[in-house]
């Protein structure tokens, strides 16, 4: 692998900001590659992101530039940060400039729309040669640019992967642990975005701290069930990238898809919320694939099916928690009844 110090960050987010901003801090040429070439001169200029972290002062190892060629030519490792619906795009963009020695890391918490690609999946069609890993777990970009403690997990099948994103991004504030289980670590980060949604809706409609405890462990059973059945390990969702990134979402309003579905369950419409936020909000594309695959599957998703009808059929949400009290399943962990029980 290259012994270069330069590191990219594809990606001028929120997120894609903080991460480069913690590979600088810990002593990295950084390359943050912007699609705006007027933020990338406001980053130069004023050593802030403007319009994602206004109030966070970037690192003078941190570089900004709109040039593909410029940002990964000579790069060890690149973090990809870009907004699902655009992934493809950009690393398709991005090929001409990789050779098979650099490491690949997606931190976009999504699916591919009109697929069930995870973002790996495009990484290891476009790039079939390189190590690839996934970066997830609670981590609201805006608390770790306030340097609040911090946990995620990199999951990737190539120890020397691993080892190195521990150590670039590792950190007093943001801590690294490590996972080989690159397809539930990724799941885990892109359906949580579902539930975050549907909490955002009930906290708006001021259902009660039961009925949310209820809907969140209901929803960290389904998670389970579906990348079961896409052949992730169910322990997974035991962690940051599952219950830990599950809790984060949806008990915060600095949770893009909390907020998208609080701004839906006061009255907006879908559109109305989206544009209100802002900002790119996974969970509703999210949404679109996986109830389309639970539907192909058969897999039990009461939760993605009940919201599916809230926010596209304008069924009230009540009657979904309704019929989720009088449903037939009656397993509470999964896995531990004999299947004949349940």
């Amino acid at each position: 692998m290259s012994t270069s110090n330069h590191i990219a960050v594809l990606g001028g987010g929120s997120f894609g900001t903080v991460i480069a901003n913690i590979a600088a801090e810990n002593g990295y040429s950084v390359k943050l590659w912007m699609r705006s070439q007027d933020a990338a001169n406001s980053i130069t200029a004023q050593r802030i992101n403007q319009k994602y972290l206004p109030s966070l002062t970037l690192s003078d190892n941190l570089e900004a530039c709109t040039s593909l060629d410029e940002a990964l030519t000579g790069a060890s490792v690149i973090f990809f940060s870009v907004p699902s619906k655009s992934f493809r795009s950009v690393v398709s963009q991005a090929c001409e400039f990789i050779s098979p020695a650099q490491m690949l890391v997606s931190t976009t918490k999504g699916i591919e729309p009109d697929s069930l690609n995870m973002m790996t999946d495009v990484l290891r069609s476009e790039l079939p040669e390189n190590p690839l890993g996934v970066l997830s777990g609670p981590n609201l970009a805006k608390e770790i640019a306030l340097h609040e403690l911090t946990a995620s997990v990199i999951a990737s099948e190539v120890s020397e992967l691993r080892q190195t994103v521990e150590k670039v991004l590792g950190c007093s504030y943001f801590r690294v642990y490590a996972s080989a289980d690159v397809q539930g670590v990724e799941l885990g980060g892109a359906l949580k975005n579902i539930y975050a949604v549907m909490a955002g809706i009930v906290a708006a409609k001021k259902l009660g701290e039961n009925t949310t405890a209820m809907l969140l462990t209901r929803s960290l059973a389904e998670m389970g069930r579906f990348a079961v059945a896409q052949g992730a390990n169910p322990m997974t969702f035991l962690g940051l990238a599952g219950v830990g990134d599950l809790i984060a979402t949806c008990s915060s309003p600095l949770s893009r898809n909390y907020r998208v579905g609080y701004a839906f369950g006061e009255g907006k419409s879908l559109e109305e919320a989206v544009d209100e936020l802002g900002e790119v909000a996974e969970g509703v594309n999210t949404l679109v694939q996986v109830k389309r695959c639970a539907d192909e599957q058969s897999i039990y998703m009461p939760l993605v099916q009940g919201l599916y009808h809230v926010i596209f059929d304008q069924v009230p949400l009540e009657k979904i928690i309704g019929q989720l009290m009088l449903g037939e399943q009656n397993s509470d962990v999964e896995f531990t009844l004999p299947k004949h029980e349940i």
